[in-house]
């Protein structure tokens, strides 16, 4: 059988280690070789593995392995080379062709291979694998960005000082050449005898410039204006308002008067909290996409029923009304299905997947030789730049600039570190915590006591749910699915070669 092997790498890290490409390579030869398989086509790249949107290389691949007309069999080193992103079109596009006996995908040192004759073990331990791998880079993104809500947490401003402020040795302080400028600004406008564009005509009198030393516009002014960081409030789009440690320009009287002001005191209606519903927001029509939407029934006797129909904003559709219990049956049925697995089952599972850990924990401290290294470095540069002020080779303007760069650059790659050093990797727990909230599936979902909770828990384990008339379709979520499978026949352990040998 004809034969293409696919090597990737998409860290420095790893162009140095046993995933060096040519290590990669000459694993995959000498297992074609084994095999008897004719290489046809050999491929190396430096490309991320996690998002699918910037894999233009392996793209191309994907379309030059589609031309072929003949059976072949793609060869990858491991799981993780073939990607991080378990959600990739890439992955689902293979699988679907190996699956449909069109290609084979080998996996030389996860001993792994994808083929029309896998069984439910091997949809599991392939799936896991992927999953895992996604696990590992969504987990340094999680640990980051708590690392960031604590910096919030303690009041602590990540980003560019707003104007008025400057950036110094980790800290904000006023800007003194700015700071009584955005002061006065406030001060004007609160009169209620200014306009945003007089404002900027007054500041711009006075010498306001922007930290590049431009004009500032009309827009800029508003924004400043409606800025709460002036006086105590920091404020992200993303987790909202928190009180910050630096030093107030403005006062909160001040700045509230500012925005009666803006907002011409006007009362906004509040609005009313509607009912909530467990499929609300969850389903779409299958026939015209339009969503799927809940009511409220109350019988004279004080019975209550919830029904769901599609709104047919669209007006293709045939409204049809069909009861939230009747909704909840073949949910019910999946949750009693994961009862099967056995503790005993759970647990061969676990101590299987321990050899897939191995490169993710040499992965690990590669990632914390690297930060290191990179820390060294922006230290060292930063040692430099001082030299260089202390030798008069560059003003302190030049100075102030580079070093607050360097500055940013040393903590976001102190907060990575620390990040490294906490992180506990245990992808065992993590694949046995799935399996366990799977057998318990029915007990928590019984136990979410409000609708928003029971609809939390089905949105993590549908995936694509739709309303056919009057019949729920959907698809369970990764790794929920294979667990299923699982669960209809239990024994698949029993007998099972950890040294697959490839087919055809």
């Amino acid at each position: 059988m004809k034969a293409i092997i696919i090597a990737r790498v998409s860290t420095e890290e790893q162009k140095e280690t046993g995933h060096s490409l040519p290590a990669q390579i000459a694993r995959m030869k000498d297992y074609c070789e084994c095999n008897n398989f004719e290489i046809i086509k050999s491929y190396s790249f430096d490309e991320t593995g996690y998002k699918s949107a910037q894999r233009v290389e392996f793209g191309k691949i994907i379309e030059n392995i589609n031309e072929h007309r003949e059976k072949i069999v793609i060869c990858f080193d491991k799981v993780d080379r073939l990607s991080r992103d378990i959600f990739d079109k890439s992955v689902a596009s293979l699988y679907e062709k190996a699956v449909s006996d069109e290609i084979e995908l080998h996996f030389v040192s996860d001993s792994q291979i994808i083929n029309n004759s896998m069984n439910a073990g091997d949809k599991f331990m392939f799936g896991i694998k992927l999953g895992l791998s996604k696990y590992y880079s969504d987990a340094i993104s999680d640990n980051v960005r708590r690392a960031f809500e604590q910096l919030r947490r303690e009041g602590k401003w990540l980003g560019p000082s707003p104007l008025g402020y400057l950036n110094l040795d980790k800290t904000l302080v006023i800007d003194p050449e700015r700071g009584h400028i955005i002061k006065k600004a406030f001060e004007l406008y609160s009169t209620g005898n200014h306009s945003f564009a007089s404002i900027k005509d007054e500041i711009t009198a006075l010498g306001l410039k922007s930290k590049q030393g431009n004009i500032i516009s009309r827009s800029v002014v508003e924004t400043i204006l409606k800025n709460p960081f002036y006086y105590g409030t920091a404020f992200s789009p993303k987790y909202g308002h928190y009180t910050h440690i630096y030093p107030r320009l403005i006062t909160k009287d001040l700045f509230d008067k500012c925005q009666e002001v803006r907002l011409g005191r006007r009362n906004l209606p509040s609005k009313v909290l509607s009912r909530d519903y467990i499929f609300k927001g969850l389903l779409k029509c299958k026939k015209c996409g339009c969503s799927i939407t809940p009511e409220y029934k109350c019988k004279p006797n004080g019975k209550e029923y919830v029904f769901y129909s599609c709104t047919n904003a669209k007006g293709i559709c045939k409204r049809q009304y069909i009861n939230e219990q009747d909704l909840l049956k073949p949910i019910y049925e999946v949750l009693n299905s994961f009862s099967n697995i056995s503790e005993d089952i759970q647990k061969e599972l676990v101590q299987e997947l321990r050899k897939t850990t191995e490169a993710e924990i040499e992965f690990h401290k590669k990632q914390m030789h690297r930060i290191r290294k990179d820390y060294d470095d922006v230290k060292k540069r930063d040692d430099n730049l001082l030299n260089a002020l202390i030798a008069e080779s560059i003003t302190k303007d030049i100075y102030d600039k580079k070093h607050q760069e360097l500055a940013d650059e040393l903590q976001r790659l102190e907060i990575e570190l620390s990040e490294h050093r906490q992180a506990d990797y245990d992808y065992q727990t993590t694949v046995s915590t799935v399996i366990s909230v799977a057998r318990r599936a029915m007990e928590i979902f019984e136990n979410c006591s409000e609708a928003s909770e029971k609809r939390a828990f089905l949105n993590f384990l549908l995936q694509n749910p739709m309303l056919e008339g009057k019949k729920l379709e959907f698809n369970l979520a990764s790794p929920f699915d294979v667990i299923l499978e699982l669960s209809k026949c239990p024994k698949w352990l029993c007998g099972q070669d950890s040294n697959l040998q490839p087919t055809g």
